[in-house]
């Protein structure tokens, strides 16, 4: 895909990762839509500010509206509430599917008419390695990651007759606001966008950014042993 001729909306973009997206898209030449609950936060030039709310079915579909010229769509809002599957809130635990599984879903579902619109073009989910692996602390942030990895590999087949790709990004920690009590090494939210954006040039259809993600995806085919050596 010539990414200096794409039509773009990143949701989650007024800051983090997200922002990193935009901006890296915008310096490509890509025309970029900034999805964000609060868009007055986005502060980018260049970049077309829009209200978008994913756990909300009416902004997800004025969204739709005001970007109805998309034809590359990157679903990066997410939250992390921290909660653990067995003394967790109901509401923490509700929110993480709610935003990562169903809210991505909907985006999908309202924009893949709108990409396919345009003769085809590209889906792109931000997951995390935490797709792959779950620690107590990480519990229903790693089920709603699940969930998404599991529906792009789904939602990939179904639109891919339609000339549209989708694609999933894995990535550890980020040196971002989500990550900022990790004293672990972080990889810099650019280099992750930059390896996003050519994934998306090269229609890659799986984008492992960091050593300890390949790590974890090398160790899926060894089974539980492998990848919970603690469970003996």
């Amino acid at each position: 895909m010539d990414i200096s001729t794409a039509k773009a909306l990143v949701t989650g973009a007024n800051r983090g990762l997200g922002r990193a997206l935009a901006q890296e898209l915008a310096a490509r030449g890509a025309t970029v839509y900034a999805g964000a609950r609060r868009p007055e936060q986005v502060d980018l030039p260049g970049v077309k500010a829009i209200r978008l709310d994913i756990t909300d079915p009416g902004s997800v579909a004025a969204a739709a509206e005001e970007a109805g010229d998309v034809n590359v769509l990157i679903n990066n809002a997410g939250t992390s509430t921290g909660a653990d599957l067995l003394t967790g809130s109901w509401d923490d635990i509700r929110l993480e599917m709610e935003t990562h599984y169903l809210g991505t879903l909907r985006v999908i579902r309202e924009f893949a008419p709108v990409i396919e619109a345009q003769g085809g073009g590209s889906v792109l989910n931000i997951l995390s390695v935490l797709s792959w692996i779950s620690f107590p602390t990480t519990g229903a942030y790693s089920a709603a990651k699940a969930a998404e990895w599991n529906m792009t590999n789904a939602l990939r087949q179904q639109l891919a007759p339609k000339g549209i790709t989708v694609a999933g990004l894995h990535v550890g920690y980020m040196d971002t606001d989500m990550a900022r009590h990790v004293t672990d090494s972080k990889t810099h939210p650019s280099d992750v966008a930059r390896a996003a954006v050519d994934g998306i040039a090269s229609g890659a259809h799986e984008i492992v950014v960091d050593d300890r993600s390949r790590q974890v995806q090398s160790g899926l085919s060894d089974g539980v042993a492998a990848l919970y050596p603690q469970l003996g």
